[in-house]
């Protein structure tokens, strides 16, 4: 690349043509804007998928591992200057294709497959932890824009949710890395401790699916804590939650247009149906009327783990710690709260409704 470049530089600026001027400008302007961040992004990605196979961090997913590693690269070592516009590309243009790529994972008959009873389960699940913790958080003086994406990490799906949901309330980077934290924290709460409260709470492999996949916050962990109470109970599970990861899109409609309506300046405010929710809904349906091939399945979710990956490394790389720890214990209290009222309320109607 350098001799290329020692090349280029060579060669009199009055020989080249005018539009091979501007195109070696653009190049430049990409090089030494976008190409170094995301380079950087994209180690940090990598390290995090390592770490994920080391005994001991496996419980976690590479995309919490790269939140970890950004924080400790960009408080140790420090964010260069000139990666900050990749950075910005990962944490934006990736994490939106990221949530698209989603719909990939899902179909209509997968919803429909867990019954209209399932179906309310997880919807009232939904709402109810939804509007508890927003309103618990507002009790207790909790930042609005941190307890709503605290509301939707918990009662959606963990990292991706908070990260969709962010698009649309638009809150610090600081506040991103501490709902990620606090929701994968309770989240593994959850799976570690949900199968050994089955027995105890008489909940056959069915009715723990349910539970599991109503009240758990991440996919992953979902799946780990649905198929250690047995094969029916990890389907049933997994099922469930991506009946939630659906409801992704409604959710990040409604708090468009609850922004909207807040706003006093409706042209700078964003759109209630950003693009990347039309998207998400274009591909499921897709998904529901085209066979996809299982190795393009297998492409897209892999795509899908890495660049939201990439996207969540690069919040970690802007966040600053001491921001953080300004925040207090407060949000980790309401996450704390929302983790029981999600787990106790979803269990009340699987047992009773």
């Amino acid at each position: 690349m350098s001799s290329l470049t020692h090349i280029a530089n060579d060669i009199p600026k009055s020989l080249m043509p005018a539009d091979l001027a501007a195109g070696r400008k653009r190049l430049d302007s990409v090089w030494n804007g976008v190409i170094p961040g995301v380079v950087l992004v994209a180690m940090i990605t990598a390290v995090a998928f390592s770490a994920h196979n080391v005994s001991g961090f496996a419980l976690f997913s590479p995309m919490i591992l790269a939140v970890v590693a950004g924080m400790v690269y960009s408080n140790v070592l420090g964010t260069p200057a000139h990666a900050k516009a990749g950075i910005a590309f990962s944490q934006k243009r990736l994490l939106r294709f990221a949530i698209v790529l989603l719909g990939f994972q899902l179909t209509l008959g997968q919803v429909v497959s867990i019954g209209a009873g399932g179906v309310g389960i997880v919807a009232a699940t939904l709402g109810a932890t939804f509007l508890f913790t927003v309103t618990l958080g507002r009790l207790i003086g909790v930042d609005a824009k941190l307890a709503q994406l605290i509301a939707a990490g918990t009662s959606i799906c963990g990292a991706s949710a908070i990260v969709a949901t962010n698009i649309v309330t638009d809150a610090r980077d600081e506040d991103v890395t501490y709902a990620v934290a606090s929701i994968t924290l309770f989240g593994t709460v959850a799976m570690l401790g949900f199968p050994l409260l089955a027995p105890a709470l008489g909940l056959d492999q069915h009715a723990f699916g349910l539970w599991a996949g109503a009240s758990i916050h991440e996919v992953a962990q979902v799946i780990g804590a649905g198929f250690q109470n047995g094969t029916q109970s990890g389907e049933i599970a997994t099922v469930a939650k991506l009946t939630r990861v659906a409801m992704l899109a409604p959710m990040v409609i409604a708090l468009g247009l609850m922004a909207r309506r807040k706003s006093s300046d409706q042209a700078a405010t964003r759109p209630p149906m950003p693009w990347f929710v039309a998207a998400f809904i274009a591909v499921v349906a897709l998904n529901s009327l085209v066979t996809v091939p299982a190795e393009v399945k297998s492409a897209m979710a892999l795509a899908t783990t890495i660049m939201l990956t990439m996207g969540l490394a690069a919040m970690g790389l802007q966040a600053d710690i001491s921001q953080l720890r300004s925040r207090g214990l407060r949000p980790l209290a309401l996450a704390f709260c929302a983790f029981l009222f999600i787990g106790c309320f979803s269990l009340m109607l699987v047992k009773f409704a």
